[in-house]
């Protein structure tokens, strides 16, 4: 018998209700923790940037694009795992919900220590591919480096987490993030202003919190939710549950990772431009990454919402959920872009201290933010896709991204009237025109037919 909806295992059943209640109440927490999520991220390069200085802090911008190179290979299986789940339980398969947690610690195991080996032995010869400068370059293999020991923590943290959004719980792992949020910002503090360990200190602070967030997660999940509590007889390696993951899993990573790659070559643009640009370019990837958040977020109350009703055959529900996202989309991305003309440099401000930095970056948020709605427009048809299991889907989502990227940097760049400010140009036409390949995918409506529940 399915375990039933309660305030102590924070089980949902999404085939029944309204829509937009479920993904509002699901997306907040998701929201909240994203964001805590995304202070990593901000705390590292407002210390970076005010107290090691903007050399510093363009060596760990540098390192984005790798970052999430190496974090997706792993993540894109969790959502894999995730999906599966979901699906299964909206389909009443218990059984098959508990086989799939516990297949999971396999996959998740064996993508993550084969991407922490690649990252720390490559991270150089990428780095220099970039044309990461001399000046810098020191600085970002040491961050990087770092970076690639927490990676196990990030993939059992992301896997707990799926399995818990994909059972209806959002709120649990927002607690934990909440926890290694203050754990990284106190250890940021620590390290670089104490023990001034520079750009080490950032990477360690946020590996360590890393841990700590994936440890309580899966301490919580094994004494709280009861899908959790394997036998022995069930924590056997099953070959079906394994490939599954695989299959759902590895077109998410590819996606992320074409998606990495890309942003790695406009990286590689942005560098021949030298470190203001470099450094303004920094500050504008974190800003976006906190607008992507309630995008994100949205996108990912899709995928399970989307996983579950497909489960259990209710396809119409699935489209209904989707023109209400979409609703939601639209409106926070109109909200957005008078905070970006109006605030842009003040945002910028909180960075760096440098008045040309400050200038460039306040101008690059308001080009960007006029394409908000595109960027939304990504999360929420392509969180519907993979919910629904077409993940396959995925690969060519992260090929568009790729080509965009590859195409549009180096010939906007350089027409004249541009010039540098191609590279935040491309980002946005790269937003819209992804959005457009994501609701062509969806209008032709072969998701109705890529779940993994036999019918």
């Amino acid at each position: 018998m399915q375990v039933k909806e309660n305030k102590k295992t924070g089980i949902t059943d999404m085939t029944q209700g309204s829509p937009a209640g479920h993904l509002l109440r699901f997306a907040v927490p998701l929201l909240i923790g994203n964001l805590f999520q995304q202070l990593y991220n901000l705390v590292d390069s407002v210390i970076v940037g005010n107290y090691v200085g903007k050399n510093a802090l363009a060596a760990v911008g540098t390192c984005g694009s790798m970052n999430f190179l190496f974090f997706s290979l792993s993540s894109g299986l969790a959502i894999g795992i995730g999906i599966i789940v979901a699906q299964y339980f909206g389909a009443r398969k218990d059984n098959q919900v508990r086989a799939t947690i516990a297949n999971s610690i396999y996959v998740l195991l064996l993508a993550a220590l084969s991407v922490s080996i690649i990252g720390y032995l490559f991270c150089p010869l990428i780095l220099r591919i970039l044309s990461t400068p001399e000046s810098i370059i020191g600085d970002a293999i040491l961050y990087m480096r770092t970076t690639c020991l927490g990676i196990v923590g990030v993939a059992f943290y992301n896997g707990a987490a799926a399995i818990l959004r994909a059972l209806g719980d959002s709120r649990t792992p927002l607690y934990f993030l909440v926890v290694s949020s203050l754990i990284n910002v106190t250890l940021d503090l620590l390290f670089v202003l104490y023990c001034n360990m520079g750009v080490a200190g950032v990477a360690l602070a946020t590996i360590i919190a890393q841990a700590v967030s994936a440890v309580l997660c899966i301490v919580y999940a094994y004494c709280k939710v009861p899908y959790f509590k394997l036998s022995k007889e069930e924590l056997k390696p099953q070959k079906e549950i394994i490939y599954k993951s695989f299959r759902l899993g590895i077109p998410v990573a590819l996606q992320n990772s074409m998606i990495a790659i890309s942003c790695m070559a406009l990286q590689g643009v942005v560098n021949t431009f030298g470190e203001e640009v470099m450094a303004a370019y920094t500050i504008t990837g974190r800003i976006e990454q906190v607008v992507q958040q309630p995008f994100s977020s949205l996108g990912m109350a899709v995928t399970t919402y989307s996983g579950q009703n497909i489960g259990a055959g209710k396809t119409e529900r699935v489209r209904k959920g989707l023109r209400q996202a979409a609703l939601m989309a639209f409106a926070f991305s109109m909200l957005m872009i008078p905070v970006a003309y109006l605030f842009g440099n003040q945002i910028a401000g909180l960075f760096v201290k440098e008045t040309e930095v400050i200038e460039l970056a306040g101008k690059a948020i308001r080009i960007t933010s006029l394409c908000y709605f595109g960027l939304g427009m990504i999360y929420v048809p392509r969180g519907l896709l993979n919910g629904c299991g077409d993940t396959g889907f995925a690969m060519l989502n992260g090929i568009t991204e790729f080509i965009c990227r590859i195409l549009y940097a180096p010939i906007l760049t350089r027409i004249p009237a541009l010039g540098f400010w191609g590279i935040w140009v491309t980002t946005g036409a790269t937003w819209v025109t992804t959005s457009v390949v994501c609701m062509i995918r969806y209008a032709k409506g072969r998701w109705k037919t890529k779940g993994v529940v036999e019918k």
